[in-house]
């Protein structure tokens, strides 16, 4: 088994408190569907849309900027066999019913 990484970029916020409620309560599922199976390492965080960015001259500027269409808005730590299973895993996530995607990365062993 191999760690893996699920970066959730994109997708629309819920417009209402009702609406937050119901895409928490898929994700939430999702999440405990992963941890039953024994692929959750660890749930990670949602990630403010603000930020900063430092450049390689160490120029400091803000970030990340508002017109990318994929921010990066959360995180999650998967165990898998392989990427494959790690892909086919991410399939069940919610943020695709709001377009969005997970990006899905392998953790390198150092």
């Amino acid at each position: 088994m191999a760690d893996f990484l699920y970066l959730y970029r994109g997708g629309q916020r819920a417009s209402s408190p009702e609406q937050s409620e119901k895409v928490m309560q898929k994700w939430t599922a999702w999440m405990k569907e992963l941890a039953e199976r024994g692929h959750m390492k660890d749930r990670g965080q949602p990630l403010e849309e603000t930020g900063k960015v430092v450049k390689r001259d160490k120029t400091v500027t803000d970030g990340p900027y508002a017109e990318s269409k994929d921010l990066v808005g959360g995180f999650t730590l998967v165990e898998a066999k392989d990427l494959a299973q790690a892909a086919e895993l991410s399939k069940g996530c919610p943020i695709f019913d709001n377009g969005g995607f997970v990006e899905v990365r392998p953790i390198m062993e150092m």
